[in-house]
């Protein structure tokens, strides 16, 4: 019998399928790629096979991601961020009970797992990346990434051949002259999405360049990636081995892409032994966070101008504002001095929101603030974060003048496909911080 679905409902209020099978002593959850359907994909018998290899070594809880399957739909042109599509696997997970689980993820499902291990270390007893990337398009640093004239023709393709299984002389090889997978495969691809909304999803794969957190992943990582897979080839797993700590790169012979096409025990039996082997214990003094620095521009010299009775009143004034939005955006106060405050958050994103909305809140005070943000691995010290990341964020906050929000590359290449809109500052040099960053305003 298959799996009952289920619903979890996010805290905006959407819901997310899910299906939990298998007994085994470890929690997994597994995050594929966009097109999923939770009830069709028990039609697949290579599929069965797969989910059923998984559930014989552990609890396995699939999810359909919103905009796919049985999932709330996603409006075109409103597209969640990866930050809020990073909130549902938690979401899944406190829906089914779970406290921490193995996240598995493979291919365009890879940037979920990532951003999640990375933002919560504690919930995630350990990462298998299974034939994904940390970047989909190519860069002058990052030449195993997919040139963009072939980008746009593999997407052409997809959407010309939606709901035929087509997909499967790419993604399946192996499979590909079975008339029984690939007529599966086509009524998969029309139950999981149509083509307009696979149109809207698809390209903030080609926006994103998640590099920059592959160091902040504190959790035990298995890389897995197939020698000749054509449509992620296998230097994109390479670079995620060599730059996540500690990682263990598996190379796989085969040409398939699909998880569930070729040997699937080739495949599995490397994730069996990592998860159900010698128990790791997860450091988690570490994790990847977003901090906020702001001060009153001029603070003394309005002190000396209103008297020390009318700046306290204004003061306290000031911080009831910052505390109350940074209740609103989900931030962490870590510290307090003067007129300044230092906060922290789990999405960058939020973060932003944050402190434009302080900036313009704090302006019916009569006051001006300056603010920077930046993301990057944080140590955890007594309640509180610091590290180099924490510098470079007050470092960034001095490169602001008044009434502006100043964020690092970093910043902005995270918030990628929020709506959040930034000018570029030029390159700056920050005291104390090697090397030259790229700073942008927030508009």
């Amino acid at each position: 019998m298959n799996p009952v679905t289920r619903y979890a409902k996010n805290d905006q209020g959407q819901y997310i399928a899910y299906q939990m099978f298998g007994e085994g002593p470890v929690d997994l959850v597994f995050i594929p790629d966009w097109v999923t359907n939770l009830e069709a994909m028990w039609e697949e018998p290579s599929l069965v096979r797969f989910m059923d290899r998984l559930a014989s070594f552990a609890r396995v809880i699939c999810f359909d991601k919103r905009g796919t399957g049985l999932s709330d739909p996603v409006p075109l042109g409103a597209v969640p961020s990866w930050e809020e599509w990073m909130y549902d696997v938690g979401a899944v997970m406190d829906a089914a009970g779970s406290e921490r689980a193995a996240i598995i993820c493979h291919g365009d499902g890879g940037q979920m797992g990532l951003l999640f291990a990375a933002t919560n270390p504690g919930r995630t007893a350990g990462l298998v990346l299974m034939d994904t990337y940390a970047r989909r398009v190519r860069a002058p640093d990052y030449p195993c990434g997919v040139p963009t004239e072939i980008a746009d023709r593999l997407m052409g393709f997809i959407i010309g051949s939606w709901g035929t299984g087509h997909a499967a002389l790419e993604g399946a090889p192996s499979l590909a002259n079975n008339p029984a997978f690939v007529g599966w495969r086509g009524r998969y691809e029309r139950l999981a999405m149509s083509p307009g909304q696979f149109r809207s999803l698809y390209p903030k794969t080609y926006e994103l360049d998640f590099r920059s957190i592959l160091p902040a992943i504190r959790v035990p990582t298995l890389v897995l990636h197939r020698k000749d897979n054509f449509y992620v080839r296998v230097e994109n797993g390479r670079y995620l081995a060599d730059h996540i700590e500690g990682a263990k790169f598996v190379e796989i012979p085969g040409r398939d892409h699909f998880f569930h096409a070729g040997d699937i025990e080739a495949l599995l039996a490397p994730v069996e032994e990592f998860l159900t082997g010698k128990r790791t214990t997860v450091e988690d003094d570490r994790v990847l966070a977003t901090v906020l620095f702001t001060d009153i521009v001029d603070a003394t010299g309005r002190a000396e101008r209103i008297g020390d009775r009318a700046w306290k009143d204004l003061l306290e004034r000031h911080h009831e504002v910052v505390r109350k939005e940074l209740a609103r955006f989900g931030g962490k106060e870590l510290d307090t001095a003067g007129d300044g405050f230092f906060a922290s958050f789990e999405c960058p994103a939020r973060a932003v929101r944050c402190a434009q909305a302080i900036s313009a809140a704090v302006r019916e005070l009569g006051i001006e603030i300056r603010a920077g943000l930046h993301t990057g691995e944080c140590e955890r010290v007594g309640g509180k974060v610091g590290g180099i990341a924490v510098h470079t964020g007050a470092r960034v906050m001095g490169q602001a003048d008044a009434g502006q929000v100043v964020v690092s590359r970093t910043v902005r290449d995270l918030v990628a496909g929020t709506g959040l809109e930034f000018e570029p500052l030029g390159t700056r040099s920050l005291k104390g911080v090697s090397g030259e960053w790229e700073l942008f305003l927030a508009a």
